[in-house]
């Protein structure tokens, strides 16, 4: 009976710290209609700041507390909503999401330039370990009881003040009516950063908190991923009811607190399960909740996609195909594998412009598809052994085809689910292939035969050979990727034009108005999951083959959410926003760290420069992908726009491609470095429209435009908002009757 109380109070006691956890998202859910996937991050970044206070400074526990959830918790929340989250209006799903989880990637990276991950850094309990209590004949530490009292406290302090306060009413109507907000004299904006203050505060609470209590040193993913843990509470109580998050968390902690107790230890797979446990709690409530109604009507944000033709897809495929043809003699072994490396994850991304860019499916698990592929592949297709190992392609096709039909398995549950729920859904499947499949290293026993799913925790996945095709050699795998992209790539843009496609952006655009017209979209999203799922998986075989030996961190969900955030920045409508996504996902950002890093191990005089600039390097991705909000149809969507422009101004492409080809035969015959071809060829791509304004004005900008650009003297900064708000008060004294070519279908016309 002492066992029982004892497991008992301590999954009540990681309950109560999923609860506060869980109460601060549903907080900043509530009021901005905005989910925060940095919640853990800033509840990590709470925690390390409290170490450094109490532990690394000597501040006393009172102050480092009132430091920390006085000041720097409250601040962090109201900066994130004033700088960023208050532009997302107007946005798509999935900029939203990208938004945070950019937030998450660029804490994490924050918090590992501060604090050192090699650096072990313990978070003590309050009153020390040895503070206990007597309760029902077990006992409790001191920081355990705080933390239950707190739970307790802020349970019936946000039941209070949801229900029995103006303000609490005004934070429930300020994402669902802000207009009605304001004509009862709130503001909504107001509010809505007050909430993301106290959310934040919090998420740090909670992270200061549960740190002490899962004991061992602090260490940034854990501690972020822990945290997540919290979302299946928030879930529970749809992220509208305290009172129902307060009940999930505990479920939640008591069932984890459970299985460590009540589970053979002969069970191997014990330890993974209890970790998992919350993932698959969270899968589970987004398949029995009951699910928003589907859109009616359109909705109308601010992404913009142009469809290529198969014919332009093509001709860029096979500039692609060219330009690495082009590129392998000025590059040297390593560059080849770490460019081949590069285009795998750009196969991989493919997956997501297919079915988040075209049917507007959500998948934050990418790379777990690609897991699955390569376990199977792995499994079922080496030949030989050592050096003479290969993978055949009977192996790689079984692979595809196990994350096909895994693909299936995960959507066939989750069909119902869209937008968010569907997001946290995938989130929740790739959390548990890493945490439960990809640490198994034990051998199973099934019908006679022996295996293990990830034997000693690391494989070697060697070369893939094709009769005489045999991709061991580095230049013959870069180019074989590159065309395995290029003919990906253009299916995809042909499926987009396709009846198949122009049903999927109906299903992205509106399904109400889809499946009024007769569309399954069951049976759609299903197959488009399908395929999704199977590119991923051939992606995930050539990674782990341009890799050679992958261990389970290669699958992680934190390099799932940092290729779909960088295919977002780029443009995740586009197939050219995958290549460029996985590119800088594989390769960029990693290469210029590590040149950095070479740099400052040469110069010492320079090594402060060349680390701090490493650094900006690592933290610059969630940096860009923060800035996503303004730019929501990607980089490669603007880049596109100014070449386009272009087109009447020959002579400037002209002069580009035949400086380009210089910059190439110097780099060819020595002259030039090859760093140096890189940076001028980058800065030619990006500078040639803005070239072309300043050398061919008239005919890049139009004869019309050109005119009336001279003509118009440039406005003071600032003046397109005045401009916007004296639009607003003239609409107001002036009402007009909406255009019923506009109204009669839902909105305006979007571009696909």
């Amino acid at each position: 009976m002492t066992a029982f109380i004892t497991f008992t109070l301590l999954g009540l006691v990681l309950g109560a710290v999923y609860a506060i956890a869980a109460s601060g998202l549903v907080l900043t859910y509530t009021t901005s209609g905005i989910f925060n996937f940095a919640h853990g991050a800033q509840a990590m970044l709470g925690a390390f700041l409290y170490w450094q206070l109490r532990t690394g400074w000597n501040w006393p526990t009172p102050l480092a507390l009132l430091a920390v959830l006085g000041v720097a918790g409250p601040l962090m929340g109201g900066l994130m909503y004033a700088l960023i989250m208050r532009g997302l209006r107007n946005t798509a799903e999935v900029t939203r999401i990208v938004v945070t989880v950019s937030l998450m990637l660029g804490m994490l990276y924050l918090s590992q330039w501060l604090w050192h991950p090699e650096e072990p850094r313990v978070s003590e309990m309050f009153f020390g370990v040895d503070a206990t209590v007597p309760v029902l004949g077990a006992t409790l530490r001191v920081h355990e009881l705080i933390a239950l009292a707190t739970a307790a406290a802020l349970a019936l302090a946000l039941r209070l003040l949801f229900t029995r306060t103006r303000t609490g009413v005004a934070m429930r109507g300020a994402v669902d009516d802000p207009d009605l907000l304001r004509l009862n004299g709130h503001d909504p904006e107001r509010i809505a950063l007050l909430s993301w203050a106290a959310g934040s505060t919090l998420a740090v609470l909670a992270g200061i908190l549960i740190t002490p209590i899962g004991g061992g040193a602090l260490e940034a993913t854990a501690l972020t991923l822990l945290v997540i843990d919290a979302f299946a509470a928030a879930m529970f109580g749809r992220l509208r009811s305290i009172p129902r998050t307060f009940a999930g968390a505990v479920v939640l902690g008591l069932a984890g607190s459970y299985v460590l107790a009540y589970f053979p230890s002969s069970w191997s797979w014990t330890s993974n399960f209890r970790v998992s446990l919350p993932m698959i709690a969270l899968f589970a409530v987004l398949v029995a909740l009951p699910q928003d109604r589907l859109r009616g009507a359109a909705v109308r944000t601010r992404e913009r996609y142009r469809v290529p033709s198969v014919r332009s897809a093509a001709a860029w495929g096979a500039v692609l195909v060219a330009s690495v043809a082009l590129l392998l003699p000025l590059m040297e072994d390593t560059a080849v594998t770490t460019l081949t490396l590069g285009l795998t994850f750009a196969v991989v991304a493919l997956s997501l412009t297919l079915l988040t860019g075209y049917a507007g499916e959500m998948n934050l698990a990418a790379c777990s598809f690609g897991a699955v592929g390569t376990l199977v592949a792995f499994h079922t297709g080496i030949v030989g052994s050592g050096l003479d190992s290969r993978l055949t392609v009977q192996g790689v096709l079984l692979g595809v085809v196990a994350a096909a039909v895994v693909g299936g398995l995960v959507a066939l549950p989750a069909l119902r689910l869209r937008g968010l729920y569907l997001a946290l859904a995938t989130m929740a499947f790739g959390v548990f292939l890493s945490t439960m499949v990809l640490r198994d290293t034990t051998e199973h026993h099934v019908f006679g035969h022996t295996f293990t799913i990830f034997p000693t925790g690391s494989i070697t996945v060697p070369a893939i050979r094709v009769g005489p095709l045999d991709l061991r050699d580095g230049p013959t795998f870069l180019i074989t990727v590159a065309v395995l992209f290029a003919a990906i790539g253009t299916g995809l843009v042909a499926l987009r034009n396709s009846g198949y496609g122009r049903r999927l952006v109906a299903m992205k655009d509106s399904p109400a108005a889809s499946a009024m017209l007769g569309e399954n979209l069951v049976r759609l999203k299903l197959s488009v999951f399908v395929l999704s799922a199977a590119v991923a998986g051939l992606g995930g075989i050539l990674m782990s083959s341009a890799l050679g030996a992958v261990d389970t961190d290669t699958y992680s969900i934190i390099v799932s959410l940092s290729l779909l955030m960088l295919t977002v920045v780029a443009g995740i409508g586009y197939v050219s926003g995958a290549l460029f996504g996985g590119l800088l996902a594989g390769v960029g950002f990693s290469l210029l760290v590590t040149t950095f890093n070479d740099l400052a191990a040469a110069d010492p005089d320079l090594e402060g420069l060349y680390r701090l600039l490493g650094h900006l390097v690592t933290v610059s991705p969630a940096l860009i992908g923060i800035g996503v909000g303004h730019n929501p149809s990607g980089t490669v969507h603007q880049i596109a726009e100014g070449y386009r422009s272009l087109r009447r101004a020959r002579p400037v492409l002209v002069g580009g491609a035949v400086l380009e080809a210089v910059l190439y035969l110097l780099t060819l015959s020595g002259a030039m470095d090859r760093w140096w071809f890189g940076i001028l060829t980058v800065v030619l791509v990006l500078m040639l429209p803005l070239f072309g304004r300043m050398l061919m004005p008239e005919a890049v900008l139009g004869p019309e435009e050109h005119a009336r650009r001279l003509r118009t003297p440039p406005e003071p900064a600032g003046a397109d908002a005045s401009r916007a708000e004296q639009d607003l008060r003239d609409l107001d004294r002036e009402p007009v009757l909406p255009d019923p070519t506009t109204t009669a279908h839902g909105g305006r016309r979007g571009t696909a």
